[in-house]
């Protein structure tokens, strides 16, 4: 428990990707086996549902600390994090006979926090309460964060499997594969993740996704276009359908399986020959046309899939890419002998799953020409991808570039702000903004990246200075900042003030040339979405 704190205060104090990998190589190295396996588990993005409520751990985080709850309340504002309020309101109490307890990670995980899930309140409360007294700060500190299932830290997997070959001498991309698909962590499981050898049975387990760069310069830098496969760049849902033992996998990006959600890609899938791994995107689609991401929204939001959601939002598979045939692993094959074999697998027939088109152009100028007329197919750009690059790991540069065209753009007023957290918990980073409906603003979006450190202590400082009204962490400040909002669609919604839902909104530059009452109006806006942006 103790190292793993000590591996997380590491991970957090720097930026640098060498000093990431040898604190978690140096961590690896030293760490008995169910130790690293639990480690690897949260490191790698995983965690256990939340076992107890936020509200009941403050209840007793205010009883422990002594503190009435209006100053809890106000250290959690100022903090903005609840695990480390937590940590510093019990700074001065003293770890209780701390030596005689196992400092083993996977004790703390296996013997304290899991058995709480099917705990009744009263033995919550009396773990929790002991847990604190028996732990020190950092590691009070790590214990909040695993037991709210808020543990994050600043490093990716892909640095992760690094620092695991440096200490096991496997091969970071095979480490990558092994970490794929449903895995329990424990001892022997994490031996046989870094074995030399080992007979891998799990035939349900997908292949790590190979991840695209955004291409910000002229695409004739890349060399002659004939060397380079483009592709619509859909808007789905990234995943990869694997036919292996006679069953049937869909797995999406996140790691998620997702078969059951997609029950007409199953279905489908009986007819692959075994042995077959393909890689694409879900997408909405009916009557021969791909549907916006607002109607796969649709599926993804409900808790059942009834046969009217089936009917109304019927899905594809749009492949593009053959990871394995007959059982072979065909990754490091060109791209340009998997797509001619994807190509005679799925031919040119319809079916819930189907080949990704390719995009034609001579040159870049008839790409270009071809990009523009992406969102009339629901995509989002192209996809330029090497015709000689084998599938890699991870967002590896050079050999995938995603095209996008530009996103749509708004201009709306600062209206709210509230603390960030982590280490923006001090500064107003948070942002709400309204566009003009007569003469009200009204709530538009919320976004809060896009800004430099320098205009973002700008910003803090404006809200503090002209703050209207306070509510909880929530400021309303005086309508004068107008900033450009970027974001990919628009969809109708109830739930927004604004009757509009954004799509991945974000800050893309201060308008400081702009007074507020040159903003966009909402009329603007339902303009957009009435012309198909959505």
């Amino acid at each position: 428990m103790r190292a793993f704190a000590e591996l997380y205060a590491a991970l957090d104090e720097t930026t640098r990707t060498n000093e990431k990998i040898a604190a978690l190589a140096r961590y690896f190295a030293a760490a008995p086996p169910a130790d690293a396996a639990w480690a690897l588990y949260f490191l790698s993005g995983r965690k256990p549902r939340q076992v107890i409520s936020t509200r009941r751990l403050s209840e007793w985080a205010i009883e422990a600390a002594g503190v009435p709850a209006w100053l809890f309340s106000e250290c959690y504002d100022a903090v903005g994090d609840f695990a480390e309020t937590v940590a510093l309101l019990l700074a001065d109490t003293p770890p209780a006979a701390a030596a005689a307890l196992p400092d083993s990670l996977a004790f703390w995980i296996e013997e304290r926090l899991l058995p709480l899930r099917n705990a009744d309140e009263a033995t919550q409360r009396a773990a929790v309460l002991q847990a604190w007294s028996e732990l020190d700060q950092p590691q009070r500190f790590l214990w909040n964060k695993l037991i709210t299932g808020g543990f994050r830290v600043g490093v990716s997997q892909r640095l992760v499997t690094r620092a695991l070959a440096q200490v096991s001498g496997v091969e970071d991309t095979v480490i990558a594969h092994r970490l794929m698909g449903d895995w329990e962590p424990g001892a022997e499981w994490y031996r046989a993740l870094l074995a030399d050898e080992r007979a891998d049975t799990n035939v349900s387990r997908p292949y790590p996704f190979f991840l695209a760069h955004p291409l910000e310069d002229d695409p004739a830098s890349l060399g002659a276009p004939e060397e380079w496969q483009a592709e619509w760049k859909w808007d789905g849902i990234r995943a990869q359908l694997i036919r292996r033992g006679g069953q049937c996998f869909l797995w999406s990006r996140g790691e998620e399986l997702v078969t059951e959600r997609f029950p007409e890609l199953a279905a489908a899938a009986v007819h692959l020959a075994d042995g077959t791994v393909l890689d694409g995107e879900v997408l909405p689609f009916r009557d021969g046309a791909v549907l916006s991401f607002s109607q796969l929204q649709r599926r993804i939001g409900r808790k059942q899939l009834t046969r009217k959601i089936l009917a109304e939002v019927p899905v594809a598979l749009f492949a593009y890419d053959l990871l394995e045939a007959d059982g072979v692993d065909l990754r490091a094959a060109p791209l340009r002998e998997r797509r001619a074999r994807l190509e005679a697998i799925l031919g040119d027939g319809g079916g819930a799953i189907r080949l990704s088109p390719l995009v034609a152009g001579a040159t870049w100028e008839e790409l270009a020409t071809a990009r523009e007329r992406s969102r009339e197919v629901n995509a989002e750009g192209l996809m330029l991808k090497r015709c000689a690059s084998p599938y890699r790991v991870g967002r590896v540069r050079g050999d995938w570039w995603k095209w996008k065209v530009a996103p749509y753009t708004v201009d709306a007023v600062l209206i709210y702000a509230q603390r960030g957290s982590g280490k923006r918990a001090s500064l107003y980073t948070d942002y709400t903004f309204g566009v003009w409906d007569g003469a009200l603003l009204v709530p538009f979006a919320r976004a809060y990246s896009g800004l430099t450190d320098a205009e973002i202590r700008e910003v803090d400082a404006f809200v503090r200075r002209n703050t209207v009204e306070q509510f909880g962490p929530v400021r309303t400040v005086r309508p004068e900042l107008v900033f450009e909002l970027a974001f990919e669609g628009l969809q109708p919604s109830t739930r927004h003030k604004a009757g509009i839902a954004v799509r991945f909104p974000r800050i893309l530059r201060w308008r400081r040339d702009k007074s507020p009452h040159e903003a966009d109006t909402l009329d603007t806006v339902q303009g957009m979405l009435s012309e198909g942006k959505g």
